[in-house]
């Protein structure tokens, strides 16, 4: 995965990695989120794409996403305790 650049220093996105028609990203608790265009939308996952390449709004950008169900947990972070 690459490292997610982070340049508003306030995103929980820690790295990202890309295919032709899907994203995945990895979060500071460890989880890591698998976007795709059946689960995501073609247009949302390039769009993630841009944000990730820039290294700033991708975070912004999941959120409006993530609380309608978009994306699939492939891995589960680590329960704050």
């Amino acid at each position: 995965m690459k490292i997610y650049e982070n340049r508003g220093r306030t995103s929980p996105i820690v790295a990202y990695d890309f295919s032709e028609n899907s994203i995945t990203i990895k979060f500071v608790d460890g989880s890591v989120y698998l976007y795709t265009y059946d689960n995501s939308g073609n247009a949302n996952v390039e769009q993630m794409k841009k944000y990730a390449g820039i290294g700033h709004g991708l975070n912004g950008f999941l959120t409006r996403f993530l609380k309608k169900g978009a994306g699939e947990m492939i891995q589960p972070g680590c329960a704050k305790q």
